[in-house]
């Protein structure tokens, strides 16, 4: 069987070059990714986003190379009749296939190990421009990462072949030969039920995530409501495809040319399917992630101006009895541990906490508890975020550890903010960190005046949450750039590979129809018009399933923001790609006089 793979690789190489190509990728920004992680220590927010974009990775390169081959064996239904009509056995057909993505694998392997390297040193320098990772770091090699890399190409390989190999071994010889029957049928029992079932899941993951009051909850939700949905509208893209397309379709007008490209879509919906999966999927994820940073952050600037009461924000604490101020909540940053118990393990964590007087804190804060009372917190108590009123909780802070008492639940916060609130005078001078001071004015007060006497720099209430808004931004930015990079690179390589191997079987095609009267450049308008219905559709269910973690998020966030900008450039990018390849791939397949073509076999 290897030695048949490898004569088809020889043959048939333009079928293979996406999923190749994939493959590459996948292992060069998974050995990239583990080898900055495993050096970077303490450096959680690029450790954070280097682990997402290894689940974006992972996940779009076994989807690419799973639509490649259900694409290619689709294309080579013959070929495997014919092994079948003499003497092949099903489980020899799925051997040959398994053998086929093993080579695909472990070339994808060899080049994808030195091309990691160079990837290593891109992420690098990119994760340090957006200030996730100090300039002079430098990630170090590891001997065992060449495990992990075959592991990672030889199993996306193989996972992303088995559900098609396993179709194309149950196609009769004689079906296939004469292009009916199952062969022909482009949906199948399992495609329809795993299409539906992922539906299902969308709509019940949505639906939840809406009635969660917590971010770390409901953005899992959404997310993943926005995976199954986009996937399932990929499983049941041959039906959902084609029907979006007979709305979408009048976009080619109602002359000749028009008419003869919804015939093609109407015709070709293996085709239009392929093309239009990578772009559901890239909108989905693109669109969905952007939305939810965005909606994040306007939430939290709602939030944080609903709760701080106030007029001016000082960098310090200020002095008893100065003029004009009517209130000042001093509030110390520090870092603490907390000691948590999960199934008989202890771990320890660094968390964001704020040394505050409890009495001034209630005069500038104006968020409902969950449960308890800030009266109570004094002595040996704190305020958590999502704890036990009553519970206990081992916390070192300045060397000391203590066990204080849970006496009052904070409200979950969008911008992160602090954990847990611990009475000024439980943490030790030393310990306090930076303070900044919630300032109200006295009716009739100089906010100018009043100002110059505080320490500084001073801002007011604005233009200090603007701040704190525009700082998560720029983090929601650089995640962004890192994701949308990431999809877009994948998009391009599934859209390009599918469009190709397309036109590797509609040279007889263009040749029918330019014997029949069609110009060289009609045939390629058409094709250009029908590769235009079809990124209509894609960008539009795409749109569809981002539309999932929005509504999902929106619950918690108590609003809904459309990332319009990110939206429009992915729209120009998906047409000026797909117009670029199908023109390209149109012009190559026109090349030949049609006479020559009009009577061969695909």
């Amino acid at each position: 069987m290897l030695s048949l793979s490898v004569a088809t690789f020889r043959e048939r190489w333009q079928l293979f070059v996406g999923a190749i190509i994939t493959v590459t990728l996948g292992v060069a920004l998974v050995q990239s990714s583990l080898l900055i992680v495993v050096s970077a220590g303490d450096h959680g927010e690029a450790i954070a986003v280097l682990g997402l974009a290894l689940g974006v990775s992972t996940f779009l390169a076994i989807f690419i190379v799973s639509s490649t081959f259900a694409f290619a064996i689709a294309q080579r239904r013959r070929d495997l009749a014919l092994f079948r009509l003499i003497g092949g056995s099903r489980g020899q057909v799925r051997r040959l296939l398994l053998s086929e993505a093993l080579l695909l694998g472990a070339l994808g392997t060899v080049l994808g190990v030195p091309v990691g390297l160079v990837a290593m040193s891109a992420q690098t320098s990119l994760l340090a421009s957006l200030g996730f990772l100090p300039d002079s770091f430098s990630a170090e090699w590891h001997g065992w990462i060449l495990y992990v890399s075959a592991g990672i190409g030889i199993g996306v390989a193989q996972l992303g072949v088995l559900a098609a190999s396993r179709r194309a071994s149950r196609v009769p010889p004689l079906e296939a030969l004469r292009e009916t029957g199952t062969a022909a049928k482009v949906m199948t029992l399992s495609r329809w039920f795993v299409g539906i079932l992922l539906l299902a899941v969308a709509i019940t993951l949505m639906s939840i995530s809406t009635a969660v009051d917590s971010p770390n909850g409901a953005i899992p939700l959404s997310i993943n409501s926005t995976l199954a949905l986009a996937l399932g509208l990929s499983a049941l893209s041959p039906v959902v495809v084609p029907l979006v397309g007979r709305v979408t379709g009048s976009l080619a007008g109602t002359t000749t040319l028009g008419g003869l490209a919804r015939a093609n879509l109407r015709d070709g919906v293996r085709r239009s399917a392929s093309t239009a999966a990578p772009l559901l999927i890239l909108v989905a994820l693109v669109i969905g992630l952007a939305g939810t940073f965005d909606t994040l952050s306007a939430g939290a600037q709602r939030q944080l101006a609903d709760d701080v009461h106030g007029d001016l924000v000082a960098a310090g604490p200020v002095p008893p009895g100065t003029p004009g101020v009517a209130s000042a909540s001093a509030e110390y940053t520090l870092s603490i541990k907390v000691t948590t118990v999960s199934y008989g393990d202890e771990e320890t964590d660094d968390v964001e906490a704020l040394a505050i007087d409890p009495a001034a804190y209630q005069q500038a804060h104006r968020q409902r508890l969950v449960a308890g009372s800030y009266a109570d917190l004094h002595g040996l108590a704190v305020a958590a975020a999502g704890g036990d009123l009553g519970s206990t909780v081992r916390i070192r802070v300045g060397g000391r550890e203590i066990t204080p008492r849970v006496v009052a639940v904070l409200p979950p916060k969008l911008n992160g903010g602090p954990e847990y609130l611990l009475p000024r005078d439980l943490v030790p001078p030393a310990a306090l960190g930076p303070a900044r001071s919630i300032v109200r004015l006295q009716p009739g007060a100089d906010a100018g005046a009043v100002a110059a006497a505080l320490p500084q720099p001073v801002s007011t209430l604005d233009d200090w949450i603007a701040e704190n808004d525009s700082a998560q931004d720029t983090l929601n930015a650089g995640v962004m750039k890192v994701v949308m990079g990431l999809a877009a690179l994948y998009a391009v390589i599934a859209v390009v590979n599918a469009v190709v191997i397309a036109a590797g079987e509609r040279r007889r095609e263009f040749a029918v129809a330019r014997l029949t009267g069609f110009g060289r450049g009609q045939v390629i308008a058409t094709a250009l018009l029908e590769s235009s219905v079809v990124t209509v559709t894609g960008l539009g269910l795409g749109w569809l399933a981002a539309l999932a973690t929005l509504i999902g998020i929106s619950g918690v966030a108590g609003t809904m923001v459309m990332p319009w900008g990110i939206f429009w450039l992915t729209v120009l990018g998906a047409f000026l790609v797909v117009g670029a390849t199908s023109v390209w791939t149109s012009l190559t397949a026109t090349r030949p006089t049609p006479i020559s073509l009009a009577g061969t076999r695909e």
